[in-house]
């Protein structure tokens, strides 16, 4: 499981003080990309070998509210891999350690051409690298 940190900007606060919600979508993409740096792959290594991965589907349950200036990590894991889509969990916690927000987000593996593909067959290093991220692991 990576661990992402992010620190909540006064910007992403609304006339409440609370984060605004729009945020937290925001943040797993963050965590995303910084997950997937971590493991070797990053977005830019993805695109310079052809991958595209649009999300499908993104869920998130709120838990209680940050405000400016709290220090969320984010911890990423895979839910569900199979050869042409991910599923990712995002587990949003405070510098207390409460758990803020959950969520997760799917996403396809697509060619430059709009076709799906199995990373499993065509691009096995990644395949088995997100296989070592899988929460039953």
């Amino acid at each position: 499981m990576k661990v992402y940190k992010h620190r909540v900007q006064y910007y992403e606060t609304d006339k409440m003080g609370v984060t605004h919600h729009s945020n937290y979508i925001r943040w797993m993409e963050e965590a995303r990309v910084y997950f997937l740096d971590e493991i070797g792959w990053s977005y830019k290594k993805l695109e310079e070998n052809g991958i595209i991965s649009p999300v499908t589907e993104v869920e998130s349950k709120f838990v209680a509210p940050t405000t400016f200036d709290d220090l969320i990590t984010i911890e990423v894991s895979i839910a569900e891999l199979k050869s042409v889509k991910i599923k990712i969990n995002y587990v949003m916690k405070n510098q207390d350690d409460k758990i803020v927000c959950k969520g997760t987000s799917g996403h396809c593996f697509l060619d430059e051409s709009g076709t799906f593909i199995s990373i499993q067959k065509k691009y096995p290093d990644f395949y088995d690298a997100l296989s070592k991220s899988l929460d039953n692991n």
